[in-house]
């Protein structure tokens, strides 16, 4: 078959038993990927089982000496590699992430400025909610993603009226989603990685606005920051959790933990279930430094309430579950 000029490799190797140009009706999604030199690096499963250590590491060798940076390494299943050049798009997802963070970078620094002369009169007046840091904060997120992408708002009126407590449950898929977050305006305090508060400027901002650390893996940790969130709603403000625990590596929805239905059945908060959807395609998890062309959609579902944590994580997801499918999007049922 012969190659179309646009689609032919700028590299690769003789053809050999072992080495072969590749297959276009091979689907390279479903192989395993490694990085080489920043680029994408797909390893074929007979791959590993027709070579020794010894030819492994030679062809690992000539890659990186002969493959051009600014390529995409490709294996088929059949032992075939290939160098493409990197396209336009792509290129154009890593000039906009350096953009994104030079933008968030930028206005951080003004506004936790404001954010530090203000704080004095926050924990006078305002010492749990902080309406004027989450007003800042709304005002950041905006201001840097505004150039990126457009968000969609759905269903803002099932928002609780004049910022009464709640406990608010998302989907995670992407960093992005926070930014997206913090532009519905609202005070709600989330928990993050006790870390992350080290980082100039952002984890500063982070102490200022009341975000609760946590420890992963430790379960005291966990206990005390259970705590945190009650004495928060107890005296007026609320919490938002994302129940998967971390960020879904393939899109999908993934297990709920009980930890925020906890804290909202002993509460008597009632419970805010959020749909994300578009930033695991703007920013993919594991992919921090890009950002493609798409935007995103926040649908805010109606409060779910009562005293039963199994029965309101179920409902929660449920919920998400139903939104996201509804949209094109899957979950995991085996949970």
């Amino acid at each position: 078959m012969e190659t179309l000029p646009w689609r032919k490799p700028c590299f690769s190797f003789a053809r050999s038993p072992l080495i072969s140009s590749p297959s276009p009706s091979i689907r390279f999604s479903n192989l395993p990927r490694r990085s080489l030199n920043g680029n994408l690096f797909v390893l074929p499963l007979a791959l590993t089982r027709r070579t020794s250590q010894f030819d492994r590491k030679f062809q690992f060798a000539a890659l990186k000496h002969t493959i051009p940076r600014r390529s995409t390494v490709v294996w088929s299943s059949q032992g075939g590699a290939a160098a493409y050049p990197l396209s336009g798009f792509q290129i154009g997802s890593r000039i906009r992430g350096i953009c994104f963070y030079m933008v968030t970078a930028v206005v951080a620094i003004f506004l936790f400025v404001t954010m530090v002369l203000a704080h004095p009169f926050v924990l006078l007046f305002d010492r749990h909610r902080r309406k004027i840091h989450h007003f800042i904060a709304k005002l950041w997120a905006a201001l840097t993603i505004a150039p990126f992408y457009e968000i969609e708002f759905e269903g803002l009126e099932n928002l609780p009226a004049g910022d009464a407590p709640a406990v608010y449950v998302s989907n995670h898929l992407s960093f992005l989603d926070i930014y997206t977050l913090l532009t519905l305006g609202r005070c709600f305090k989330f928990i993050s990685k006790r870390g992350i508060f080290l980082f100039p400027i952002i984890g500063w901002a982070m102490y200022l606005l009341g975000v609760i650390p946590l420890r992963r893996m430790d379960s005291r940790s966990q206990l005390d920051c259970l705590k945190r969130c009650m004495e928060l709603i107890k005296k007026g403000a609320s919490v938002f959790f994302f129940p998967e625990g971390t960020r879904s590596k393939d899109g999908k929805l993934g297990a709920f933990k009980k930890g925020a239905f906890s804290v909202a059945a002993k509460t008597g908060a009632p419970v805010v279930p959020i749909t994300l959807m578009g930033t695991g395609e703007l920013m993919p998890a594991g992919m921090e430094g890009v950002v493609n062309s798409a935007s995103a959609k926040v649908v805010i579902h109606k409060p779910i309430e009562g005293s039963n944590a199994d029965a309101l994580c179920n409902e929660a997801r449920n919920v998400i579950a139903d939104t996201l499918l509804l949209h094109g999007y899957d979950v995991h049922h085996d949970v």
